[in-house]
């Protein structure tokens, strides 16, 4: 199969590539280790370059420089005196370096010179079994990306985003790699972008969930009022979403029609189909911004309408207790000459005509909707 129907497949979830010694690559930063360099490779014709022992970055940049092919170096939360060495053997721009070392970046695309920096947001969705007020729904990362003409660096911050089964995959398609480190960025675009369809489907599950309950009809048992932090909740973890999305697209925009010297043409092109899936994620998160707003309003209307029913039945028995209040009052005047006071049937007809106004005014406020 050729590379261009390959190229799609490839950055899917696949098998895990096994080394020719039949032992796997081991990408995962190890806690024992004080370095923040995760795998460091040459690939010469698309294929990854064995070695006896494993490649510092000054070793594969010497073996790069004296028989060609490219050096991927991943590292992970780098400080700036791990970073400093690897960026002065490439000659990384230092506005560049310290936006990787520092992190917390919008999503860009930066040219220095001749490479490219590349910064993506990576979006996790966190599984919950009940959403409530102080749910976490995504988690963010950050994947920086310099690209060069015999180089690729990956620096990664935050604890999701692993790169590992990627280029798993990438070495599984030796005539994708052939094409240089313009095939791996392309690959961890659409790696990130594919992460945000993942979530966003997950998300619109959330917002369908708290939609169904707000508008449910008799609903029992939850505190009136209490879907508002949840919806308030959601809505803050969709700004964070759309902080991820929303920069990115003009970048793949770029990547997509722009001709550019590092980016070889046959993968530009698949750059549109990653701009492409991006617009589509950025409609359904806008359009989940307002379909939240839309769902908080009814809310908040659906709290006063609530709250005005119960003021109505307050008001209603105020008044009907109003009449035996007064009668109670009139009649408990201390004067001597009152109509009524000294009639034998005085009381059982008070009590009577009291009832029957309570009554009255019990069944007229009932017919009005009142009660």
């Amino acid at each position: 199969m050729s590379m261009i129907r390959d190229l799609r497949a490839v950055v899917r979830p696949s098998r895990v590539s096994l080394r020719k010694d039949g032992g796997t690559y081991d990408a995962t930063r190890s806690p024992a280790t004080a370095t923040a360099v995760v795998d460091c490779a040459i690939y010469r014709d698309g294929r990854r370059v064995e070695t006896e022992t494993p490649l510092t970055p000054h070793e594969a940049v010497r073996l790069v420089r004296r028989d060609g092919g490219f050096v991927w170096i991943g590292l992970h939360e780098p400080t700036e005196a791990e970073f400093s060495g690897i960026a002065g053997e490439f000659g990384l721009h230092p506005l560049a370096v310290e936006d990787a070392v520092q992190a917390h970046q919008r999503p860009k695309l930066e040219r220095y010179d001749d490479s490219l920096f590349t910064v993506f947001k990576t979006i996790h969705y966190v599984e919950h079994d009940q959403l409530d007020a102080n749910s976490e729904v995504v988690e963010t990362g950050e994947v920086m990306c310099f690209t060069g003409r015999d180089f690729f660096i990956t620096v990664r911050h935050g604890g999701q985003g692993s790169l590992r089964a990627l280029r798993h995959r990438l070495q599984d398609d030796p005539e994708l790699l052939a094409k240089g480190p313009s095939a791996v960025l392309h690959a961890i675009a659409d790696h990130v972008v594919d992460g945000y369809i993942a979530v966003a489907d997950a998300v619109q599950d959330d917002i369908d969930e708290v939609e169904t309950e707000v508008f449910s009809p008799g609903r029992k048992g939850s505190p009136r009022g209490s879907d508002a932090g949840r919806i308030y909740q959601l809505k803050r973890e969709v700004l964070e979403f759309k902080r991820a999305v929303s920069p990115l697209l003009r970048p793949m925009q770029l990547l997509s029609e722009r001709p550019m010297r590092l980016i070889d043409p046959d993968i530009q092109k698949y750059f549109r189909d990653v701009a492409d899936h991006l617009a589509r994620v950025q409609e359904q998160v806008l359009g989940f911004d307002e379909l939240l707003n839309s769902i908080l309003q009814a809310n908040l209307a659906q709290a006063s309408v609530a709250q005005n029913e119960d003021m109505r039945k307050i008001t209603s028995w105020a008044a009907i207790i109003a009449v035996p209040t007064m009668v109670c009052g009139v009649y408990g005047m201390n004067f001597d000459h009152m109509p009524e006071l000294h009639w034998r049937y005085g009381y059982p007809v008070i009590m009577g005509i009291t009832v029957v106004i309570c009554l009255g005014i019990h069944r007229t406020l009932k017919r009005n909707g009142w009660l």
